[in-house]
């Protein structure tokens, strides 16, 4: 078995941990919208960093005692974090913590969003910690209250009152990205402030399976990230944050050049919810899928292998009122092209349950559009269990 996997970066009070730590504008963000100048052809990122430092923050974390079963992250007795944590997701071994561990801190990062002190971060940055605490550009130490987060997205929505007015960051459009685009990140690896890397993006769209949230199609860049760096912004030239930083992919527990990074717009679509309700409903077309392979392409005579072919439709599900069978092939989904079996999840996810969406559909050689009522994915997690594989979807 190989050894990479994915981890999430953070620092648990000098011991390494193995796990990587909105809805409008900001009004600035149109006056922010300038490329970054160039230097030797290359491009200069001096202003965008001057411009959004301020706004970038660390997150503290403090746990009294151990942190709740399943956290990410927690490191094992006698067990390197990296080991750990192949042992916990793909064996499922819990082992009991050593003393030092009982009382630990978590470092992350995070970003200001709005200037009377909303937040933006990752949720295994503060999951399940007994108090929270954000420091400043400008060195002051603020407390913070966690407003709401949603471990599927893997975001938290944090508020501090700083007694006035706080630097933001712009808000991007992260649809836009396109892989060789440069980007750059602002945070707190290993807990130095204000750390600036910077990379390229490598592809977009990217799903990482069902253990690692399906209903979230990652940007994947090059750009080092490493623990601590967690919850922090990723920029595009126009000083705009298109993604927060979330995991890497390694077999070490250290940036090994592949980085991801959670899409501004899946956050931002979430932010709302979390500041009314403190949890985040989804989208729920109730589909089994799987891709279409060369098999499917051969079988069905297809021109090409496109789209996500239909395996179960769920009984009383939005898929089965509108229509769909097994064996339909989804080509797109709300206007949205489904290259891929993996592209549909995130689209369904982000889709406000009671919304009526088209769906394109390849049944017997022909192409028809039905219309779909979007249900709502369960809350409950043994809900979601017991829909199997059609709950992603």
């Amino acid at each position: 078995m190989s050894h990479t996997h994915l981890v999430r970066s953070r620092i648990f009070s000098g011991l390494l941990g193995c796990a990587l730590g909105v809805g409008v504008m900001a009004p600035s963000a149109v006056a922010w919208a300038q490329a970054a100048p160039t230097v030797g052809g290359l491009p200069d990122f001096t202003g965008i960093v001057e411009r959004n430092a301020p706004a970038v923050v660390h997150v503290e974390a403090k746990y009294s005692g151990r942190r709740p079963k399943g956290a990410n992250g927690v490191p094992l007795q006698g067990i390197d974090p990296g080991q750990a944590e192949i042992f916990r997701r793909f064996f499922g071994m819990p082992m009991m913590p050593s003393p030092e561990e009982q009382k630990h801190t978590s470092l992350g990062s995070g970003f200001i969003i709005s200037s009377d002190g909303y937040i933006l971060t990752n949720n295994h940055v503060v999951d399940g910690a007994d108090a929270v605490t954000v420091r400043l550009q400008d060195r002051r130490t603020l407390t913070a209250k966690v407003i709401g987060t949603d471990p599927t997205y893997d975001i938290a929505l944090l508020k501090v009152d700083a007694g006035g007015s706080l630097p933001t960051v712009a808000i991007g459009d992260s649809k836009l990205l396109k892989p060789g685009q440069w980007v750059l990140a602002i945070g707190s690896p290993f807990g130095f402030d204000y750390t600036v890397t910077q990379g390229i993006v490598s592809a977009v769209g990217r799903n990482l399976g069902a253990r690692d949230q399906p209903s979230t199609a990652f940007i994947q860049t090059d750009v080092p990230i490493n623990r601590g760096n967690s919850g922090g912004p990723l920029f595009n030239l126009q000083g705009q944050v298109v993604g927060i930083n979330s995991q890497i992919y390694s077999d070490t527990g250290g940036y090994q050049g592949v980085a991801f990074s959670i899409p501004i717009d899946l956050a931002m679509n979430a932010v709302d919810q979390l500041k009314t309700k403190g949890y985040v409903t989804r989208g729920m077309l109730g589909v089994e899928i799987k891709p279409v392979d060369d098999d499917v392409v051969k079988a069905l005579k297809l021109d090409r292998a496109r789209g996500a072919i239909v395996v179960n439709v769920s009984p009383d599900s939005a898929a089965q009122k509108a229509g769909l069978q097994s064996g339909d092939i989804i080509l797109s989904y709300n206007g949205q092209d489904v290259l891929q079996g993996t592209d549909l999840p995130p689209l369904v996810a982000m889709t406000k349950p009671g919304s009526t969406v088209p769906v394109k559909i390849l049944r017997d050689g022909k192409e028809k559009t039905v219309e779909a009522t979007i249900g709502a994915m369960p809350r409950d997690q043994n809900a979601r269990s017991a829909l199997g594989k059609a709950a992603p979807s």
